[in-house]
């Protein structure tokens, strides 16, 4: 750290004395950027915040009774007699707001005592006030604060040489990703944390946790950075701790995130060592890009084979990378996103993984296909929906059945499409037996458009056929029944019936024809 005000105070050879505030006071330990004397009536334009200033006062008006006793007249200087600049206070205050350490004020030189008027505005206004002794020059608390920087600049390069060196050590390891961070949390005693591209702790055995309390906020910031995809650097509050958060990867494919946790503020030495870790922590996982993206092209080549029933080769292959398959019964599921979600992919590599081959997924086309077994269906579509893709579930099937388990899961997917939900299963289409197939099929516009002049006869010639012909159906075409329920005499139903049949160009007494006008009312109602 620069030198502070109780640094100066401590050097037996300069002499100075306390005199604003009291010993103990904790603006005596805020650093000091620099020394300047100056004895101008507002010196601020030529300061910089954080600096310590020296005069002599030349400025101010002399006491009578402060007049410096000095009689050498190589040292004596004139002073003032009169009123000079705005006064103690104004004088005080442009320094307090411009951000000034302290004042070091020099007595028997113009001033032989302080003047009271000065020490009373610093009290009042919270500025530091050292007198300095005219045996003291300024240039020797000028020299003893530059001194002391540069000390503390080599002992920060010292350092920072240190700290890459054990940096790049960490980085040999076996473990290399795990050494470096933590080599890094003992190098800013600082946490560490590593999330991966689902925005997922991943737990360093030789790390300090995430703090209990801020752990959900930090794992919510991380993953909404991830879902921008694009590299940032964000220093946060969160819980009261400051927060440094830094994407890994490429814009577009980000790898994770590196998190630093109660830090203290970088200062360039530190920066050059996280920036290190960074670059060094995405050349590790930038290199298992290229791996991921072989296993994906295998992941694709092992589920042709199963479709093409080659199961014993596919289970042999997958055993060797991922362990299993999925046991039967499965569920497939295929799933289209509108907007490709950054980092899906790795969070479904990184499902996978933890459940050891229970989950399996591959690219076929546009579509990704997952399969799994119910005990972790609903992980799988949790982790879908919060990356807005949008699936259809097949029915549980075995291996041998997969492509109709695949046909039926693009069925549900087109349902879930056109009625803009995010997840269909076959089973609801499959509910309503043929016609809930021909409802996934949008069969709502065909009927439509089958039963148009009937609604444009009704509209034109202010009848009902359309309404005789759904209570027609409604009691499964019986004649005397119908006729009783609409209030009206059977022959005069029949010449309804046979009416909508010539609009509509159908002859009603054959089934087909009668099936079809059924079908097509049920789903004009939908």
């Amino acid at each position: 750290m620069p030198p502070s005000l109780n640094v100066l105070l401590r050097s037996r050879s300069l002499k100075l004395r306390l005199v604003v505030p009291d010993l103990g006071a904790p603006q005596l330990e805020k650093p000091i950027g620099w020394v300047h004397s100056s004895d101008l009536e507002d010196p601020t334009p030529f300061l910089d915040a954080g600096q310590l200033l020296l005069t002599d006062g030349t400025q101010f008006p002399v006491d009578a009774g402060s007049v410096t006793t000095t009689t050498d007249p190589a040292t004596q200087r004139q002073a003032p007699e009169g009123p000079h600049g705005q006064g103690y206070e104004e004088y005080v205050r442009r320094l307090v707001d411009h951000g000034i350490a302290g004042l070091g004020f020099a007595t028997q030189v113009i001033h032989g005592t302080l003047p009271r008027g000065l020490e009373e505005a610093c009290r009042q206004q919270g500025l530091p006030l050292l007198e300095v002794p005219d045996r003291t020059p300024f240039i020797a608390i000028i020299r003893m604060v530059a001194d002391y920087l540069a000390r503390e600049e080599h002992a920060r390069a010292e350092w920072s040489l240190q700290a890459q060196r054990a940096i790049s050590r960490a980085a040999l390891r076996p473990d290399g990703l795990t050494s470096i961070l933590g080599e890094l949390e003992r190098q800013l005693h600082s946490w560490v944390a590593l999330y991966d591209a689902a925005g997922n702790y991943v737990r360093m055995p030789r790390n300090r946790p995430v703090p209990s309390n801020i752990a959900g906020e930090v794992t919510q910031r991380v993953r909404d950075a991830l879902h921008l995809g694009t590299r940032s650097a964000s220093h946060l509050d969160i819980g009261g701790q400051a927060v440094t958060l830094q994407t890994l990867g490429r814009k577009g494919n980000l790898r994770g995130a590196l998190i630093l946790g109660a830090i203290e503020p970088l200062d360039p030495a530190r920066t050059d060592i996280v920036n290190s870790v960074i670059g060094l922590a995405s050349l590790a996982l930038e290199q298992a890009r290229s791996l991921d993206t072989a296993r994906r092209h295998l992941r694709s080549g092992v589920f042709e084979q199963l479709l093409a029933g080659s199961t014993d080769v596919a289970v042999r292959t997958a055993r060797q990378v991922w362990g299993q398959l999925p046991r039967e019964p499965l569920l497939v599921t295929a799933s289209r996103q509108e907007i490709p979600a950054p980092n899906l992919l790795e969070a479904l590599e990184l499902l996978a993984d933890d459940h050891h081959g229970a989950v399996f997924y591959a690219l076929r086309g546009e579509l990704l296909i997952v399969l799994a077994g119910p005990a972790h269906q609903d992980k799988v579509l949790e982790l879908l929906r919060r990356h807005g893709a949008v699936c259809g579930i097949s029915a549980e099937t075995g291996m041998s059945s997969l492509p109709n388990a695949l046909e039926e899961a693009n069925r549900a997917l087109r349902h879930a499409v056109e009625l803009d939900r995010a997840v269909v299963g076959f089973s609801e289409l499959s509910e309503g037996g043929m016609l809930g197939l021909l409802k996934g099929a949008a069969a709502g516009p065909v009927a439509r458009g089958l039963l148009q002049p009937l609604i444009a006869h009704d509209a034109a010639e202010h009848t009902e056929l359309l309404e005789t012909i759904r209570e027609w159906f409604a009691n499964n075409c019986v004649w005397d029944k119908t006729a009783r329920s609409l209030g009206v005499h059977r022959h005069t139903l029949r010449n309804r019936i046979d009416a909508a049949g010539r609009i509509l160009g159908l002859n009603l007494d054959r089934i087909g024809d009668r099936l079809e006008l059924f079908a097509a009312v049920q789903f004009l109602e939908e």
